[in-house]
């Protein structure tokens, strides 16, 4: 395991931090200095059926809100690239497919790649500036594991897309049961160009638990896991840390809330892969952190048993199930899956209730 080498091949390059800062390169993001970076408007040729998604970010720098954006907003949601809704265009998220619904706004604060840690700290930012009366708190599969992660070019390695910097995280001792915080490791646009620097990267990251955690997995597989955590997570030891730093950081979560007297509704999203893997295996990875969930009698929306539900009304193999709503991330119909999904548990919580289910 040589940690020298495989850094090496991540460090960047002083006229590639120039381009990201300027907005010149890398479309996906934006410097950040406390979480790292926010997105950009940007179009991709990602979408269904061969097109391009539009991604447009506004003035608080949430995703386009379409319907009824003149109204006061109630609902504020965050999580990560399944909350921001990647691979669809700006109309075609389950916020506006809520919004159309429910005839009031719902806010897009998502950004692809955050792990649960990151949408917290984002969450306590945006309800200080933009608060709701409501708050939808989106985790991913993979979102539990990314908490660990202090460099993303770790995670994701270098791309054109995204110059994956710094990012606060977590560390967890499973002994003591104790969770640490730790800020951004670049907390300013000088501070970036200390990715360029080898020997910064090695005494930064040498020692880091998500980086010599990879490289153990990828000694034994030969491969690197990529953009899923699935088959890595059936590391016990691992998969424990990151469920439990998960469950410290959604005890902050509630906290947050109920301090402040807002309502919280958790939403579990999990990708085409994780889905079939539960199904074949007649089991989830986190029902750790959904026992957690339902000890702490916190509301959630399951979208595995959600899926399971569907499925059963279906008389199709779970390959062209999956198709129907999966393209990577959700396509425009998994969209609408989410938000009629989601739809009942929202409506109870709101008071007055949206103008749709009330008596006319």
């Amino acid at each position: 395991m040589d940690i020298r080498k495989h850094l090496e091949g991540l460090v960047y390059q002083p006229a590639e931090v120039d381009r990201w800062l300027a907005g010149e390169e890398f479309p996906f993001s934006k410097y950040d200095p406390e979480l790292g970076y926010l997105h950009r408007t940007r179009r991709r040729h990602d979408g269904i059926d061969d097109s391009t998604s539009v991604y447009t970010y506004d003035a608080i720098e949430a995703r386009r809100t379409i319907r009824y954006a003149e109204l006061l907003c109630r609902i504020n949601s965050y999580g990560n690239s399944f909350t921001n809704c990647e691979q669809v265009s700006d109309g075609e998220t389950w916020q506006e497919v809520l919004a159309a619904h429910l005839c009031e706004p719902v806010r897009n604060f998502g950004i692809g790649g955050y792990s649960v840690y990151q949408t917290y700290l984002r969450m306590k930012r945006e309800e200080a500036r933009a608060p709701a009366e409501c708050i939808l708190f989106g985790v991913f599969e993979d979102d539990h594991f990314r908490s660990f992660t202090s460099w993303q070019s770790i995670y994701t390695g270098k791309n054109d897309q995204h110059i994956a910097p710094t990012l606060p995280h977590i560390g967890v001792d499973l002994a003591t049961r104790a969770v640490v915080e730790y800020p951004n490791a670049c907390p300013t646009p000088e501070s970036l160009y200390n990715l360029c620097n080898l020997e910064w990267v090695f005494e930064t990251f040498k020692n880091n638990f998500d980086l010599r955690t990879r490289l153990q997995y990828l000694e034994h597989v030969k491969e690197f896991p990529g953009d899923s955590l699935l088959d890595f997570g059936e590391r016990t030891d691992y998969t424990e840390a990151a469920l439990f730093g998960s469950m410290k950081i959604i005890d902050k979560v509630a906290e947050f809330a109920e301090s402040r007297r807002t309502k919280l509704l958790i939403v579990l999203s999990y990708g085409a892969r994780a889905i079939a893997k539960a199904f074949k295996d007649g089991r989830r990875f986190d029902q750790e952190f959904v026992d957690h969930l339902n000890d702490r009698g916190l509301a959630y929306i399951d979208l595995l048993q959600a899926h399971e539900a569907d499925f059963a009304k279906f008389d199709i193999g779970l390959e062209d199930y999956l198709s129907r709503y999966f393209i990577g991330h959700y396509n425009p119909l998994g969209n609408f899956f989410t938000a009629f999904a989601i739809k009942d548990k929202l409506v109870e919580m709101l008071e007055p209730r949206p103008i749709t289910y009330q008596d006319p």
